[in-house]
């Protein structure tokens, strides 16, 4: 057999098998690679969730904390006060329902 023959007819064959393969191949390729992205993307949700939980419960803890300043700003600025509003504030003996 003459190699000049055989040569081309090889060539045409590999790139036809080539060119098939790749058509043939580039679907399934493409789901595994979406298969991939999503087991990704569910091995870092867990990590994300633990995430979240410990952010919600440092604002949970820094909203108590704001919550109780406020209350101590309030009883400071109530004692800073003029000693008549003070007075006026304050429930007398009548406002408070007693009998005595």
């Amino acid at each position: 057999m003459d190699w000049e023959v055989i040569a081309p007819m090889v060539f045409a064959i590999v790139m036809t098998l080539t060119i098939g393969g790749v058509i043939l191949l580039k679907p399934i390729a493409n789901r595994i690679g979406h298969l991939l992205e999503a087991m990704a993307k569910e091995r870092s949700q867990p990590q994300l969730g633990e995430e979240i939980r410990h952010i919600r419960d440092l604002l949970e803890t820094t909203n108590a904390r704001l919550a109780l300043l406020e209350d101590r700003q309030d009883f400071t600025d109530a004692l800073l006060q003029d000693p008549e509003k003070r007075k006026a504030r304050l429930p007398g003996p009548e406002d408070t329902g007693g009998d005595r």
